[in-house]
């Protein structure tokens, strides 16, 4: 097989596999097996999950490439980094139509959002927590990705003014210190005080 058959082959599997599976139950063996082609041979043309969904959503960039950008200029300014990442990913509407799309090929559209969260979180904001190397680091990975995938959301399918209509740097001056304050492992997390409570209530029932 061709280098471009085998590539067009292989997004082609990826964007049905991502549509009905979701981003994280597909691996990059199993989309070369719909492909019918061998793994090894997959990998010659994408060296893993995120750069595949990159290549089949037509991402203006991939986890290889955005995550190291990201970092290089230090932890200050990573919040808006994030976030002005995630607006030029979904800036091109043909982008948003391909994650759309996956709706047409047999997901739903809590599906295909589910698939872009699931990429943006493993893809690359785990990837950057792991590297700052914050305490909480799962909440905090949670708590990004929610955020970004709601201003996206909100902004690209729901379409909910003023944010619909405000300028990326509007939004990454709105959004990106607080993503900056969950970033940064001088900057704690609320406590849980769940567990206080309970102890709390239960000498109160008790006296």
């Amino acid at each position: 097989m061709a280098a471009d058959d085998a590539r067009a082959a292989l997004v082609s599997a990826a964007r049905g596999l991502f549509a009905s599976r979701g981003y994280a139950r597909t691996t990059l063996k199993g989309v070369a097996a719909a492909a019918g082609i061998a793994p090894e041979v997959a990998r010659r043309y994408y060296d893993n999950k995120g750069d595949l969904f990159a290549a089949a959503m037509r991402l203006p960039t991939d986890p290889s490439t955005a995550v190291p950008t990201l970092l290089a200029p230090g932890l200050e300014g990573l919040g808006d980094r994030l976030v002005r990442f995630t607006l030029e990913t979904l800036a091109d509407p043909e982008v948003r139509e391909d994650i759309l799309g996956m709706v047409k090929a047999g997901g739903n559209a809590y599906s295909a959002t589910r698939t872009f969260q699931e990429f943006i979180e493993s893809g690359v904001v785990d990837r950057v927590v792991s590297a700052v190397g914050v305490p909480d680091a799962r909440m905090r990975g949670a708590l990004i990705s929610s955020y970004l995938l709601g201003v996206a959301t909100t902004r690209y399918v729901l379409k909910l003014e003023p944010l619909a209509s405000a300028s990326d740097e509007h939004v990454v001056r709105m959004v990106g210190p607080t993503l900056q304050a969950l970033i940064d492992p001088r900057v704690p997390l609320a406590a849980d005080e769940s567990g206080d409570n309970a102890v709390r209530r239960k000498g109160d029932a008790q006296s």
